[in-house]
């Protein structure tokens, strides 16, 4: 070991409390510890208790509950989250790129922070960081792969961000089925029109009822849309989209209807779709497909442990 400060060589000089090893430098008298791998930056959190935490989260454990089963302060909690939120969003970015695909379905997944739009509407306020809160996701039917996301409004704006990235994520041409959104027919056409076959899958609800207003309205029937291209009719369909909606609510407590887990920022909302999406194409299992998604797209061969999304 030699020493930063005079480039002498330095004599081990004991452990500190927590076992790193310690130097003396020959010339100079100064001690330091050798060199550590700090994935978490500056923060004092262990990595063994940080995986403990995100472990939890991405299980759909609230962040009260973490802080009282892990005892790690709730602040440290989202310190955290949004420290490996925002390395998932990257590692996402930088690993599905140009891949290519055959079937990809696309939706919309309604969350709010702070407040629903309603009571933002009521109290006049205008910061786009409050109330609704829609999540476009685009899954690869096969493969079972999120390929793309985006956080935003429920927009034309946002609706043509989130193809942007799903064209940059894709290459190649393939089959592409939305739910009736309107903004999909420009973004896609426009974006992805030459390499695309699209069609819209339109579903026709009855009238809602008063006494089941958290009840979804029964589906009377669909109809599927031709846009552009040749879609294969068989495969227009938006059912795998939907339940992977499913397993995002099941694994976010921000999620959870009826509860005061929600997002109290839109950033620690952000971070924590980062971080579901990355576990999930990474981490964890899928029972159909029986490996993770990232491995049936060929982006890996072997299952991420939640260290490798800290340290990657």
């Amino acid at each position: 070991m030699v020493c930063h400060n005079c480039d002498l060589k330095a004599k081990r000089f004991g452990k500190d409390r927590k076992g790193v090893q310690r130097y003396r430098c020959n010339g100079c008298r100064k001690t330091f510890s050798e060199l550590q791998d700090r994935p978490l930056g500056t923060m004092r959190l262990s990595i063994e208790k940080a995986i403990q935490v995100l472990q939890l989260l991405v299980e759909g454990v609230s962040v009260r509950s973490a802080e009282r089963i892990t005892g790690v302060e709730k602040k440290t909690i989202l310190s955290l989250l949004g420290r490996v939120g925002e390395r998932c969003e990257m590692l996402l970015e930088n690993l599905i790129r140009e891949l290519p695909v055959k079937d990809v379905q696309c939706d919309e997944l309604w969350g709010y922070v702070q407040m629903k739009e309603k009571t933002k509407t009521r109290k006049a306020l205008t910061s786009e960081k409050l109330g609704d809160a829609y999540c476009f996701v685009a899954l690869e039917r096969d493969s079972k792969l999120i390929l793309s996301w985006h956080l935003g409004r429920r927009s034309a704006a946002d609706t043509n961000l989130f193809i942007d990235k799903l064209d940059k994520a894709t290459q190649g041409q393939f089959q592409i089925t939305t739910d009736g959104f309107g903004p999909y027919r420009d973004a896609i056409g426009f974006t992805l029109g030459g390499r695309t076959d699209f069609a819209q899958l339109v579903k026709v609800y009855g009238e809602m009822q008063d006494e089941h207003r958290y009840s979804p309205a029964t589906v009377l029937g669909a109809k599927k849309d031709w846009q552009h291209g040749r879609p294969d009719p068989d495969r227009v369909c938006t059912s795998h989209i939907e339940r992977q909606n499913l397993t995002i609510r099941m694994q976010m407590r921000r999620l959870t209807r009826l509860t005061n887990g929600f997002s109290k920022k839109w950033e620690n909302l952000k971070a924590a779709y980062a971080l579901h999406f990355a576990y999930y194409n990474f981490c964890r299992i899928h029972s159909t497909i029986r490996c993770t998604p990232a491995m049936e797209a060929g982006i890996t061969k072997r299952v991420w442990s939640m260290n490798d999304l800290l340290t990657v």
